[in-house]
């Protein structure tokens, strides 16, 4: 089962009734047919309704979803990229700089 957002923008909350309910069907033990067929038909559900709001988004909307709080921050995409990533922090002055990341990994096992 892949990861449901747990936060929904206001423009964004019929994915989140529909979210709950695919959750509450897929969390059943034993899915009889027509389970799984209501599960397919809101998976499509979910899918064009992704499709419609996002295809029609304000000026406001894009910056409400550009500080979503479930947006990945730089950190996940340097964890993701290199899993054994060391933060440096500091400077000359010994103080640190939150805005600038920097550190030693590996990419692509180099």
């Amino acid at each position: 089962m892949k990861q449901i957002s747990k936060y929904y923008l206001e423009f964004e909350k019929s994915i989140g009734v529909l979210d709950e309910k695919i959750i509450a069907i897929e969390t059943a033990k034993e899915l009889t047919q027509d389970e799984i067929k209501s599960l397919e038909i809101l998976k499509k559900q979910r899918n064009s309704e992704i499709k419609k709001i996002y295809n029609g988004l304000s000026r406001w909307q894009r910056v409400q979803l550009a500080r979503h709080p479930n947006r990945p921050y730089s950190l996940d995409y340097i964890k993701y990229f290199s899993p054994d990533f060391i933060e440096l922090h500091g400077d000359r002055h010994f103080r640190d700089d939150p805005a600038v990341i920097t550190g030693l990994g590996h990419f692509q096992n180099k």
